[in-house]
């Protein structure tokens, strides 16, 4: 079982300082601090580190690194115990980065149970928190079933902060790319966030997933 100085210590022998000065100009966030150390190094530490989310859940978050490894050890846990960690998860998430990486794929097999957890996050009022709603969405609902549901949130968001509206755009592209007419269906009913709806049509558009017939009905709507 490692421990924070054992950590930071091989953290910050993988680190790469060119990284570290481009990823922190990708996250757009001046608090957040970072040692400069690719994701798969961290993913692999997280992998290593399964089953020892106690101790290192109680690592301070003073790193990006740190709470990006301590979100992805509990996301290798079993539904049952995750949802009973998530809750101080969320509230650790300031970036766009460490938010779209936490997914647990317990998840899949218990979409049901963890839709009022969506619900939760998606009505909290903190940017990462509310997009980790909608990013979860994206990564394990958007099949035939939970169309109604998404629709449902997409409506929903209007005047959002900048990640969450990326993220409901996102979901919205995934939706038009995997289940097109009923996208469009959707997208022709005018209930949706002005903004949302253009950056949802561009990103669909930029995918090699969706015919150029496709593409264009698109640029139509």
């Amino acid at each position: 079982m490692i421990t924070y100085e054992e950590l930071l210590a091989e953290l910050r022998a993988n680190a790469d300082e060119k990284y570290r000065a481009f990823h922190k100009k990708l996250l757009k966030n001046d608090n957040v601090n970072l040692i400069g150390v690719r994701i798969p190094v961290l993913r692999s530490i997280a992998k290593r580190e399964k089953g020892s989310f106690a101790a290192v859940s109680a690592f301070p978050d003073e790193f990006y690194e740190v709470t990006f490894i301590k979100c992805s050890v509990a996301a290798l846990m079993p539904y049952g115990d995750f949802v009973k960690e998530i809750d101080g998860l969320v509230c650790l998430l300031d970036n766009w980065a460490t938010c779209d990486c936490f997914q647990a794929k317990c998840i899949a097999k218990h979409k049901e149970e963890f839709l009022p957890y969506i619900e939760k996050y998606f009505a909290d009022g903190r940017e990462f928190v509310r997009r980790f709603a909608l990013v979860t969405l994206l990564e394990f609902y958007v099949e035939e079933k939970y169309l109604p549901v998404i629709f449902d949130y997409l409506r929903r968001c209007s005047n959002e902060k900048y990640y969450v509206m990326m993220a409901a755009a996102w979901l919205l592209a995934e939706v038009l790319v995997k289940h097109y007419e009923r996208g469009c269906a959707f997208l022709r009913e005018g209930n949706l966030d002005g903004a949302i709806k253009r950056k949802g049509i561009q990103k669909a558009r930029e995918s090699f997933r969706l015919t150029s017939e496709q593409k264009e009905k698109l640029k139509g709507i």
